[in-house]
């Protein structure tokens, strides 16, 4: 068996110690804020709330269930997630899988390349792109949100070096067999690129979930904002539900019966919870996909 000397032993407790601190100070926030989106809003007014829950009360949760604006927004941007998802990581495949060649295979790859390289780096600007937007219709529309940024170019990067990685072999041999290219990418590339495929797609998800400025920008009304735009709208007026909300008198009254820092928590933490849920599926393949587009020795 190996022998382990004990400069370095103490060198991983050291590291251990390190990152257990870290994670522990990424999850306490998140731990305040469920404690208080369950504690009543005299003790989170007092200050008495930390990383327990003062005073047990459902009724943050409640009133968001109640609130026809969250839950409508909560769907919209399931939606977003679901056809973004799918929409980003078809035209990122079919997009990477062509530039990853070489010159001789496909003759116009750096010319494709340079033009992919250029829309990342340079963009037509806020008001041309919503002009776009306005002109084929996709205002108030859930493809406003995805369309305009359906092929990611980072995400084809890390696509594109991925795949020409890959021994040539396993190309070489399925031409043999006759396969074309859709089948090769169908049945070569894509069983051996879960890593990378699972990485793009946490990127993806955390991207469309997160998004709100372009609800902002593209949504003419509150009822059609994604999530994460209408927690910025409620960030931002706090209490003042007669602006941008679109709440109701009644709907009103129910939220003056909640404490304001409460019903935010509630939502916060709502909205974290599919993310939550999603990253144990894809964390066996995504410590091997952050080394993606590394150089191979």
């Amino acid at each position: 068996m190996h022998h382990i000397s004990a400069p370095y032993r103490w060198f991983l407790r050291f590291n251990y110690a390190v990152l257990t601190v870290l994670a522990l100070l990424c999850l306490f926030p998140l731990v305040n804020i469920l404690a208080i989106s369950f504690s009543s809003s005299g003790a989170v007014a007092a200050g008495k709330v930390t990383f327990w829950p003062v005073d047990w009360t459902l009724s943050s949760y409640t009133y968001m269930m109640e609130n026809r604006q969250f839950t409508g927004s909560f769907l919209i941007s399931l939606t977003r997630v679901a056809l973004g998802t799918a929409v980003n990581l078809i035209l990122t495949i079919l997009v990477a899988y062509p530039l990853s060649k070489d010159a001789r295979t496909f003759r116009s790859r750096t010319a494709y390349a340079w033009i992919f390289v250029f829309t990342m780096l340079f963009g037509g600007g806020l008001i041309p792109t919503y002009l776009v937007v306005k002109e084929t219709g996709m205002l108030n529309s859930v493809w406003a949100l995805i369309l305009p940024g359906a092929v990611p170019i980072f995400n084809v990067l890390l696509m594109l070096n991925f795949f020409r990685g890959l021994p040539k072999e396993l190309e070489e041999a399925a031409w043999m067999d006759g396969a074309g290219h859709f089948r090769t990418l169908w049945s070569v590339y894509l069983p051996v690129s879960l890593p990378s495929i699972a990485t793009v797609t946490l990127f993806t998800v955390v991207g469309h979930w997160n998004a709100w400025f372009d609800g902002m920008i593209y949504m003419k009304s509150p009822e059609h904002y994604p999530l994460a735009t209408y927690l910025q709208s409620m960030l931002q007026q706090q209490l003042n539900v007669t602006t941008t909300t679109g709440m109701s008198l009644e709907e009103a009254d129910r939220l003056s019966r909640v404490s304001d820092r409460t019903t935010q928590a509630s939502q916060i933490f709502l909205s974290v919870v599919p993310i939550l849920v999603l990253y144990p599926f894809l964390q066996r393949y995504f410590v091997k996909g952050l080394v993606v587009g590394s150089v191979k020795g």
